[in-house]
């Protein structure tokens, strides 16, 4: 998995880690019983203190998409996948509301936005 983090996005880094992490989980490049990159590893490829990288693992284990296994690692849970799916339906239905809250509040009628989203629809799922 390759980490890529966007210093001037506003998102904190160790929001952007966590997830990059749960898309990589929703996505299938990281399965259950996977191992993390080590702390040290990651904070040393990204050029992020490794407090950072810490502070992500630790959210993302209260959330139970990983667990830490003594002397191996951060393994990602069973019931990982499915957490990740799920926060990532969440996310893109509030960002999708966002668009549309935001196109209503530029006085765009609905056939305006209905178009485009049609359009849209039709170029991603081709």
């Amino acid at each position: 998995m390759f980490f890529q983090i966007e210093s001037g996005s506003g998102v904190p880094i160790f929001e952007q880690i966590c997830r990059q992490v749960k898309y990589a989980i929703a996505q299938g490049s990281f399965k259950p019983g996977d191992l993390l990159p080590s702390v040290r590893e990651l904070a040393g490829t990204l050029a992020v203190n490794a407090n950072t990288i810490a502070r992500s693992y630790r959210e993302l284990q209260r959330e139970g998409i990983v667990i830490s296994v003594r002397g191996t690692g951060m393994e990602i849970t069973k019931e990982a996948k499915t957490i990740c799916v799920k926060e990532r339906k969440r996310l893109a239905q509030e960002n999708l509301t966002s668009v549309l809250a935001e196109a209503q509040a530029s006085e765009l009628s609905e056939s305006e936005v209905r178009t485009w989203m049609d359009r849209e629809i039709r170029r991603l799922w081709k």
